[in-house]
């Protein structure tokens, strides 16, 4: 007889959405507070601070990030995803609460890398939990809705820098950024269940129906999660995603960083541009929307090349100096397509490796793609320093939205099952008071 894995926190399921979007909406203040206070933070002359140690701070921050990505993932494989998700939570909050205190820009960038440590696990470890928890053939739009979490705290913390920095300074915006924490670390702790799908790898049973032979390698590799990414035919999917999310990051932050720049080159005036960039980030919102439900709909897989594709071809089309409203229309869609793009991949990551190693698997495309995240910025200010950024920086932005789509054609079709198969009653013995605690 088969008997299913105890899990006595999936009574609290329901929770995972909201609390995994809470965490991630945590990061999307992370993308915008450094922007937000750096022109507080370079009138303050007593730190001495110039725009070259500025960009130094960005970059070391986003170090941590790419670090903690690519480290906590795999540690989620190994203590859990809810244990991971709450050290991160609290590591991240302790850390930015600190910054605060800075007195120096030297002590300041030492505590964005650690804060970043904490909050590059945030991610990866939201992301294997969502998936694991939804619905058999909702992992697209899970994921997409988890991630507008991400655009709506950074929406939320420029308006807040907006109210706060010019009364009450910069500092407090590292203060409020800290306090949620008090909220959502006991909520976590009393309502964030572990995965039954994470219980039953760590016991060394398989997801999928297998021979006894095949079952036993299985248990062998989930002793080791990374070797898994490049076993059982998956070395190749795992370096298509992560060059794809390397990619899809090199977008996102290469147009945030520049794009109002990019246009005010091309003869815009300057309240136009920057109304473009929020007019691209309003695009990415409603793309996450409904970019879930198509991938739901029609697979992962060719959902996001459809999505990489159009990208590059608004992309491609923002080259063209359009009057009025249809330069608003042509980012619109833009921002429709970029942003979403990546979130797809992750949605798709998470249906392909087995539940013993998505943890590494989603940390390892989401650190990798971090350096894309350094590299966008990076391009778009050498183009602009040659003078080339118009109407070459869009072209160039197209044709690394055709090679996310090249990449994502070469990724192995057939996924990791969502369920895990049922124990039997002697395996459920041999796992005994380890899936109860």
């Amino acid at each position: 007889m088969a008997i299913d894995v105890v899990n006595p926190r999936e009574r609290y399921a329901g929770w995972v959405a909201p609390l995994c979007w809470l965490a991630v909406a945590l990061e999307g203040f992370d993308l915008v507070v450094l922007g937000v206070v750096l022109p507080s933070l370079l009138a303050d002359k007593s730190w001495g601070l110039t725009p070259n140690t500025a960009s130094l701070i960005s970059v070391v921050g986003l170090l941590g990030v790419m670090a903690g990505a690519l480290v906590v993932g795999t540690i989620s494989d190994y203590i859990g995803r809810r244990q991971t998700m709450l050290w991160t939570v609290i590591a991240f909050s302790v850390l930015t609460l600190a910054c605060a205190f800075a007195t120096n820009p030297w002590f300041f960038g030492l505590l964005r890398f650690l804060a970043g440590l904490g909050l590059g696990g945030v991610l990866p470890t939201a992301l294997a939990l969502i998936n694991e928890y939804a619905k058999r053939g909702r992992g697209g739009s899970a994921t997409t809705t988890m991630m507008t979490g991400y655009h709506v705290g950074a929406v939320l913390t420029a308006l807040l820098g907006i109210l706060v920095i010019e009364r009450f300074g910069w500092h407090w915006m590292f203060v409020i950024g800290a306090l949620p924490a008090l909220v959502l670390v006991p909520l976590m702790w009393r309502f964030l269940p572990e995965s039954s799908a994470f219980l039953r790898a760590r016991a060394g049973l398989s997801d999928r129906p297998t021979s006894d032979t095949a079952s036993a390698t299985a248990r062998r590799s989930s002793a080791n999660p990374i070797a898994t990414l490049f076993h059982h035919g998956l070395g190749r999917s795992t370096i298509a995603f992560w060059v794809t999310s390397f990619m899809g990051l090199l977008l996102v932050y290469g147009l945030n960083t520049w794009l109002p720049q990019i246009m005010k080159s091309a003869g815009y005036e300057l309240g136009a541009a920057l109304a473009l960039l929020l007019v691209l980030n309003v695009g990415g919102v409603l793309g996450l929307l409904f970019a879930g439900r198509v991938a739901d709909r029609i697979g992962n897989r060719r959902s996001t090349i459809a999505w990489f594709v159009v990208a590059a071809v608004f992309l491609a089309l923002l080259s063209i100096k359009l009057p009025g409203v249809g330069i608003y229309v042509s980012v619109l869609l833009a921002g429709v397509f970029v942003f979403s793009a990546q979130v797809l991949v992750y949605a798709y990551v998470g249906h392909v490796y087995p539940a013993s190693a998505r943890g590494t698997a989603m940390g390892a495309a989401s650190g990798v793609g971090r350096a894309g995240a350094i590299t966008g910025p990076l391009i778009g200010g050498w183009l602009l320093t040659v003078g080339l950024a118009y109407p070459w920086g869009f072209y160039i932005f197209a044709a690394v939205a055709a090679i996310g789509a090249l990449c994502i054609a070469l990724v192995n079709r057939d996924p990791a099952p969502d369920e895990p198969m049922p124990l039997t009653e002697d395996e459920a013995d041999r796992i005994g008071a380890r899936t109860r605690h």
